[in-house]
């Protein structure tokens, strides 16, 4: 039986660069070092966050080389591997280097929009593919279709190495039926920072956290609290950054963490085309948030 372990405080890894837009690998180790460091409990790579698309292959293989370096098996490894073609992602994970990775991260297929029978039959294709556990991502947002409850319950049912969820629909009531008419030994996370503190009072076990690239040991420290039922006290650290959460995306992903980390004086704030810096406007705005937390060099 396949298990899920990839509970807790995950992070979305960011990919930093330096100055001239190489990827800056001496800022990726100080940085996974700190997230280590400070609560920490997955990494999830060479996703979204992470700015894959704008990635060579070259880059991908010494990034992923690098993470597990840094980690040597302190914690699980969640990698990317999704796409919207499916017999590529299937080659993918039958030819690809997945050594020190301890499971897959699969989005929805994103722009040509198939059918929940098509959701399914791609997701079924891509567990049989790998004896990794696969997480689904479902972000309607970015993709333009929403995995719904049923298709995943289905998956959950039918996949053996299916084993988790990362839920990014903003819906409260999917999360929740998800929750209840899903097998035992499948489980929810978070892919929305804002809606940890719901979810897993819902029941999920974690989040693959953007925020958590800058600010791990807090939001590590609001998840441990609403595990051990103390949901007060993780109450008052998620009203502590609402403002924070509504700011980080108002410019893309990852724009405001990494204006937050090069705030903090951990990176170069460069992004690849056709991402962009997040505006000057909302800079100011973080780093004022920042500094009344007393975060930031």
């Amino acid at each position: 039986m396949v298990h899920n372990i990839f509970k807790g405080l995950g992070i979305a890894l960011i990919t930093p660069f330096c100055k001239d837009g190489s990827v800056d690998e001496q800022a990726l180790v100080k940085l996974i070092t700190y997230q280590l460091d400070n609560g920490a409990d997955f990494l999830c790579i060479l996703a979204t966050t992470g700015e894959t698309p704008s990635l060579s292959v070259e880059e991908k293989a010494r990034i992923k080389q690098l993470v597990v370096q840094t980690v040597n098996h302190r914690v699980p490894i969640l990698m990317g591997c999704g796409g919207n073609n499916t017999a590529a992602v299937v080659e993918e994970l039958k030819t690809g280097d997945f050594q020190g990775i301890d499971g897959v991260l699969s989005v929805c297929p994103y722009y040509n929009k198939p059918s929940q029978e098509g959701l399914y039959q791609h997701f079924k294709a891509i567990a049989a593919a790998t004896s990794l556990p696969v997480v689904l991502y479902n972000v309607p947002g970015r993709t333009g279709v929403n995995l719904k409850a049923e298709t995943t319950v289905r998956l959950a049912r039918d996949c053996k190495n299916i084993v988790a969820i990362k839920e990014a629909s903003g819906s409260l009531e999917q999360v929740d039926e998800i929750i209840k008419n899903k097998p035992d030994d499948f489980d929810v996370i978070s892919g929305d920072d804002a809606l940890t503190f719901p979810m897993i009072s819902c029941g999920a076990v974690g989040v693959i956290s953007v925020i958590g690239n800058a600010l791990p040991r807090e939001f590590s420290k609001m998840i441990r609290l609403e595990f051990k039922g103390e949901y007060e006290g993780a109450r008052k650290i998620h009203h502590k950054f609402t403002d924070l959460f509504s700011l980080l995306f108002i410019d893309g992903n990852p724009a405001g963490v990494k204006a937050m980390l090069h705030e903090m004086g951990m990176i170069e704030n460069v992004l690849r085309l056709p991402l962009v810096p997040t505006r000057i406007s909302t800079l100011q705005k973080m780093s004022e948030i920042m500094k009344s937390l007393s975060i930031g060099s």
